[in-house]
């Protein structure tokens, strides 16, 4: 049994989905297990890291674990500084239970760098690490997936405000993320143990670029509105996060070009190139018309 966090995320159910396929049986924490859509083989139990109580039982019989606890920094919608607590909770409960494979949800620099976004991944990491166990540490940039933030500004028109439109980044496919993390929790051999693995995508490229291969895609002729760097702030600030998160995030997104480079490492381990924002879009140009 593999125990899958944050399986109606992005990668968490990407990773299900191809769990499933391969004939794994799998079991998805959720705190809405009645709502929770998911494919045959996956069972769907309550689970909140809120409230660790609830967790022994998620846990029980896992042989593998999936960890995904940062909620909030650098997603879409953002929230404040996730708890560290909620990371912590999750090691514990998956070492109580006797798990012996773990992969980690981390970030890019997940275990460097001194600003609270830094500490906070190291930590969360370290939460994992520190353990007798086989584990993985995948520390993906920035998702392909956030582009479906434009959906709503997109069903009512062309035109998509866009912070940070002309930093580029080497987006990457969340299901790259989720077959390397089936991989991770699968093979046999020692091949992943230990491994920490930095990914990108193929491309460099701007949100603008994004847009306009969205565009191609949907057949549509889209326009960016580009948002000044305060507007960024304000938006933060609104939902909630703490001054020194905020500071920290346009730090990283203006003064650093980190996380722009594209890396071999997809390739490397799933011996395919990575695929393209592209090919993301032709994958999900449901999301984006209805």
């Amino acid at each position: 049994m593999i125990l899958v966090t944050g399986a109606t995320g992005h990668v968490g159910g990407e990773l299900v989905r191809r769990l499933t396929a391969a004939g794994h049986p799998v079991r998805a924490t959720t705190r809405r297990p009645s709502e929770a859509r998911l494919p045959s083989g996956a069972e769907a139990v309550y689970g909140d890291a809120d409230d660790p109580s609830t967790l022994s039982a998620a846990f029980t019989d896992a042989s593998g674990a999936f960890l995904m606890s940062a909620q909030g920094v650098g997603t879409t919608p953002p929230g404040p500084t996730p708890d560290l607590a909620l990371a912590l909770a999750l090691a514990e409960a998956a070492a109580r239970a006797g798990v012996r494979r773990v992969v980690k949800l981390s970030v890019l620099d997940g275990g460097t760098g001194t600003d609270v976004i830094a500490r906070w991944h190291a930590a969360a990491e370290a939460a994992v690490t520190s353990h007798d166990w086989t584990w993985t540490l995948l520390r993906p940039g920035r998702f392909m997936s956030n582009a479906l933030q434009w959906t709503a500004q997109l069903r009512s028109g062309d035109t998509v405000s866009l912070p940070f439109a002309d930093r580029p980044a080497a987006s990457i496919d969340p299901a790259d993320v989720a077959e390397i993390a089936a991989r991770a929790l699968t093979t046999h051999s020692t091949e992943h143990a230990g491994g920490t693995y930095e990914l990108s995508g193929p491309q460099s490229l701007t949100p603008l670029d994004e847009l306009a291969l969205l565009g191609e895609t949907l057949g549509r002729d889209l326009h960016a509105v580009g948002l000044p760097p305060e507007a960024a702030r304000s938006s933060m600030r609104r939902y909630g996060f703490p001054p020194e998160v905020i500071n920290a995030i346009m730090h990283r997104t203006l003064e650093s070009d980190r996380g722009a480079e594209v890396l071999p490492t997809v390739e490397k381990v799933l011996g395919r190139p990575a695929r393209t924002f592209g090919e993301w879009a032709r994958a999900h140009t449901g999301a984006f018309e209805g």
